[in-house]
């Protein structure tokens, strides 16, 4: 844990170039099986490296540790992760309190959260069970099986696209969770593993990258990463409280048109805006 961890404080030291590097080489984001060989690209499918502009503050549960997030009908909905103390959670932006909770059950690890037809779907890392909540209520409801670890998710207009640690993003069924395919995901040519929890935004995939200070921005279509997003001022901001207090968690207003952004055990939530090339 503590290589890993000195890998991820050395991305956050050296900058957007070693971020690249270290993906594509598998460092910072490792996987089982090596990475293939390099895939040339052009310099116009080289991805961008963007800014981002705080806008606001809000208080965060820093016992949170933070999985999933999204915006739904004036409040924020939250998953948080450990055994033992998982839950899916409303919460209130303005003072960060806890509206309503619904415990996942204590052997399971929660991950990812995402919406669909009045249910929050919420998945587990290890346990291949994706719970059903309403989301008036957070009474539990079904559950559906998938194969593999669980990570993070969002949808789309049809389906639900989830991450599980490989460099690969799952389209699945919303009813049934039966996988319907997958796309590779790659950065510059390379495959970028470790993506985490994902938002969708504007016919893209928002997507943490676990351990970094770095959103990209991912085409769903054919998996290039399109962008990548610099929030280490914001990890700089929070300061080191711990290995796992890594950026995570992504949640965005569309009738707003604002996006939010946490990490795990992070006291603060923000409201950024992405600074886009002019």
């Amino acid at each position: 844990m503590i290589g890993k961890f000195m890998i991820a404080v050395g991305l956050a030291l050296a900058g957007p170039a070693v971020f690249v590097r270290a993906a594509e080489a598998g460092q910072a984001v490792p996987a089982a099986k090596p990475a293939p060989s390099p895939v040339a690209t052009s310099t116009s499918d080289k991805a961008p490296m963007l800014g981002a502009t705080i806008v606001a503050r809000y208080p965060h549960d820093p016992r949170a540790f933070t999985e999933g997030l999204l915006w739904h009908d004036g409040a924020l909905y939250e998953s948080t992760g450990q055994e033992g103390a998982s839950d899916v959670r409303r919460v209130d932006l303005a003072s960060g309190k806890i509206l309503a909770r619904a415990t996942i059950p204590p052997a399971q690890f929660g991950e990812g959260l995402a919406l669909w037809a009045g249910q929050l779907i919420s998945l587990t890392w290890h346990d291949g069970i994706a719970h059903h909540w309403d989301v008036r209520t957070l009474k539990p409801g079904s559950r559906a099986r998938y194969t593999g670890e669980g990570w993070g998710l969002t949808a789309d207009a049809t389906r639900l696209i989830q991450s599980d640690g490989s460099p690969t993003l799952i389209f699945r069924d919303p009813k049934t969770l039966a996988e319907r395919s997958r796309v590779p995901v790659t950065i510059d040519g390379r495959p970028l593993r470790d993506i985490n929890e994902l938002e969708y935004v504007r016919g893209a995939v928002l997507a943490n990258v676990w351990r970094t200070g770095f959103l990209v921005r991912i085409d769903p279509a054919t998996g290039r990463v399109t962008a990548v997003i610099d929030l280490r001022p914001l990890v700089a901001e929070i300061g080191p409280t711990g290995t796992d207090s890594v950026l995570n968690g992504i949640a965005w207003d569309a009738k707003g048109d604002r996006l939010f952004v946490t990490g795990k055990y992070w006291p603060t939530l923000f409201e950024i805006r992405i600074d886009e090339p002019r």
